[in-house]
């Protein structure tokens, strides 16, 4: 047996005792290090979002299956499989927590995954959304393909950012290879020259730091956030923050944005997005909620014929090893320190059984950007 904080309803966490997942030939087990708390977890904690379904499409209620929080992971490898060769005991790793046609070794591949869209396997499952045990655990146990490891001398705390940051990088790619008539890496006319993030969270801080290093963009970014300390955040990775209020004035006097990124999940939000944007321009919705947002906001959006695109997840493709290309791409930026992630780490929260504390309400509050739980 060991121990998982389990969400056995809306708003309750409670530590119990589990079983102790069983070890296939080609899997690994690893005690979770550290564990970001994501947006995706409040959505689940909260009731307002349930991503586990059963064969039929129904949403499989806590009552009837607690789920275990926990996606973006990292930990020490612990346990290997009989037939695992590339993955030692003690290795640090980062885990892709999404199980598809490379984890389960199922050939032929989906079409998906032969593409390189593998959050959108045929077969897709996630630990710590889809109702596989997450890493608000003892132990947690992946395929060896599904883990990576951390480069010398990065912290696991660091580390754990490496899947929202491939999340942000695959939405990136998706707005380039969109069919849009204004491009980051254009020329001339075809070139953006503004852009606008929506929300200086953890997702908008990184897009600010992918559009400058990962994509070259040398243009204006303009960010909006009513928080200080995340406006500050993204002035000191080359954006221009301002207040919500001040947003449509600051890209108005730039003549309107070529390019926008909306990183809020807020429903309101949309409905300031047409007049920002310049007639075909991109927009990468990247949010999820938008719980309060009426359809009638899409109508604007369509008349001036903007290239809409949406994203979920780190796709990008497979290494020759199997491995998830977007993930190993995130842990070269973290490494390298291209994108900077030290200082959006402002909360921290100790232990196994401290995880309900990260729930507390301190995301709502101004000084709040990001949260971790170290467990190891």
């Amino acid at each position: 047996m060991s121990r998982a904080q389990a969400l056995v309803a809306p708003h309750r966490l409670e530590l119990l005792e589990v079983a102790s997942p069983p070890l296939g030939p080609h899997d690994v087990r690893v005690r979770p290090a550290a564990v970001g708390v994501c947006g995706t977890d409040f959505h689940i904690w909260s009731g307002e979002s349930n991503f586990h379904f059963d064969a039929s499409g129904r949403a499989i209620p806590l009552r009837e299956a607690p789920q275990i929080l926990g996606h973006e992971i990292t930990g020490t490898v612990v346990e290997i499989g009989k037939s695992v060769r590339d993955v030692a005991v003690g290795a640090r790793v980062v885990v892709d927590q999404g199980r598809n046609c490379r984890s389960e070794r199922r050939e032929p591949v989906c079409d998906y995954c032969a593409t390189g869209d593998s959050h959108q396997c045929a077969f897709y499952r996630e630990h710590g959304i889809s109702g596989l045990p997450g890493a608000f655990a003892d132990e947690l146990v992946v395929p060896a393909v599904n883990t990576l490891p951390i480069a010398d001398g990065v912290p696991f705390v660091r580390a754990a950012m490496s899947e929202p940051l491939g999340c942000v990088l695959h939405c990136l790619a998706r707005g380039e290879q969109a069919h849009t008539r204004f491009r980051v890496a254009g020329r001339g006319a075809e070139a953006v020259r503004t852009a606008v993030v929506l929300g200086a969270g953890p997702a908008g801080l990184l897009f600010v730091q992918a559009l400058r290093s990962v994509l070259a963009f040398d243009g204006a970014i303009v960010v909006s956030d009513p928080s200080p300390t995340k406006r500050s955040l993204a002035t000191t990775f080359g954006a221009t923050a301002v207040l919500p209020d001040e947003l449509a004035a600051a890209v108005h006097a730039r003549g309107g944005a070529e390019y926008l990124v909306e990183a809020t999940g807020a429903g309101h939000v949309l409905a300031a997005v047409p007049r920002l944007l310049k007639k075909q321009a991109t927009v990468l919705l990247y949010g999820v909620g938008h719980g309060d947002a009426p359809m009638s906001h899409l109508n604007p959006l369509q008349w001036r014929e903007l290239a809409l695109v949406t994203s979920v997840g780190a796709s990008g493709g497979f290494d020759a090893d199997g491995r998830p290309s977007v993930y190993r791409q995130a842990q070269q930026l973290l490494a390298t320190g291209k994108v900077q992630v030290d200082s959006m780490l402002t909360h921290r929260y100790d232990g196994l059984h401290a995880v309900p504390r990260a729930f507390d309400g301190a995301h709502t509050q101004p000084d709040y950007v990001k949260g971790v739980a170290v467990l190891s």
